[in-house]
């Protein structure tokens, strides 16, 4: 005989580890007779994105509490079936969801459902790269059900994408990076058991890290001071020095606000946080950046990131210099330039904003390696002896 009724209710934040650089998980509580079981629902949060039991502050707030809701729906259709049986077991509930999503849904619209999530809280750029894996993955059409995430599916998709001339880093980044987020989401809500990325080995191109896609000073030299052959040129080569001397990531460029610039000490800094990571990051602002600033009267002419990254070409062009740039070059080349001048692994860590020293050390190893040869090579020996 069932004597009380279950509770629900949705818990963010259980174990206190959220913050506004760092996300946390939001569940559903069961509570019965006293016990409780937690339900984790798959989606992350900030502290203020969660407010009265509303998810606030973001564009897709509808969507994820529309996903939401039909997730509590489930469960208490769960909690239904077990009352008509007369016993309830909040342990079982996860189990129980389970078999309701059986032969309801195929993984490839598992991932439509999904990218709603997976989209939240991302800059533009990245929400357009989950649409464009999704597009991707749906051609090739070889995984379509649960059933068909196995290893060998896997490679098969490896080898697929290396058909195409594509170097493992991008295979990895572009590619097999969203679709193991969609297994190991399959997996938290109970589809599979098992994710073959884990046995699986694949050359993820590690050893570069995008640290080649850098201008040495020379290079740089050449486009910032090469006289560009049109005025709509001279702007997109005026935007890239200064992300070069700043070092920041195309989504702060395109929301650089010059209200946040701070004189500290006689130097102009740019102190704000990063759109894609939440992390503080700090600026100083060289002369040629400011002038660029100056120049514009503070309001840079910042276009898309795909149109910035097809005129980048014929800036490198006009220069004489044969790479092929892009955004996130200027961004390698200010940040080499920093620890080629020698300023501490810990600043730059810091301009940059990356979340810890070790991601900085990471991305910049091969380079860190080449400047210590370089500093010896230009030690005086006789201060040695």
């Amino acid at each position: 005989m069932i004597n009380t009724l279950p509770q629900l209710s949705f818990i963010f934040d259980r174990r206190k580890i959220a913050s506004p650089a760092k996300k946390s998980s939001l569940e559903i509580r069961i509570t019965h007779n006293y016990k409780q079981k937690y339900i984790n629902t798959g989606i992350k949060l900030y502290p203020n994105q969660w407010k009265n039991g509303k998810i606030v502050n973001c564009p897709d707030a509808l969507q994820i509490s529309q996903a939401l809701d039909k997730l509590l729906k489930d469960v208490r259709q769960v909690l239904l079936n077990m009352i008509e049986e007369g016993e309830i077991d909040i342990y079982s509930i996860s189990s129980r969801l389970v078999k309701i999503k059986e032969g309801k849904i195929s993984f490839l619209d598992f991932c439509k459902q999904r990218i709603t999530i997976r989209k939240y809280g991302k800059a533009s750029g990245s929400q357009k790269r989950y649409d464009i894996f999704v597009e991707h993955f749906s051609k090739w059409n070889k995984i379509k059900d649960f059933s068909d995430i196995t290893e060998a599916n896997i490679m098969e998709y490896d080898i697929y994408l290396a058909k195409s001339n594509m170097k493992p880093s991008s295979r990895w980044s572009n590619y097999h990076k969203y679709l193991n987020g969609f297994i190991l989401d399959a997996i938290k809500e109970g589809y599979i058991s098992k994710n073959p990325y884990k046995w699986v080995s694949l050359d993820r191109g590690r050893d570069n890290l995008g640290i080649n896609k850098y201008l040495t000073l020379e290079e740089f030299q050449k486009i910032r001071d090469t006289v560009m052959p049109t005025q709509s040129l001279e702007k997109i080569r005026d935007v890239f020095v200064f992300q070069t001397y700043t070092c920041l990531r195309y989504s702060d460029l395109k929301a650089f606000n010059p209200k946040k610039i701070q004189e500290i000490k006689g130097t102009h800094v740019y102190i704000n946080g990063s759109i894609k990571t939440h992390i503080d990051f700090v600026v100083p602002l060289l002369s040629p950046a400011l002038e660029i600033l100056h120049k514009y009267n503070n309001r840079l002419p910042v276009i898309t990131n795909i149109k910035y990254n097809e005129y980048l070409k014929l800036v490198a062009q006009a220069a004489g210099v044969d790479k092929p740039i892009t955004s996130h070059w200027a961004r390698h080349t200010g940040a080499t330039m920093l620890l080629n001048s020698g300023v501490p692994i810990e600043i730059v860590s810091k301009i940059c904003g990356h979340s810890s020293i070790k991601i900085t050390e990471q991305i910049y190893a091969k380079l860190l390696d080449a400047t210590v040869v370089n500093a010896i090579k230009n030690l005086d020996t006789k201060t040695l002896l």
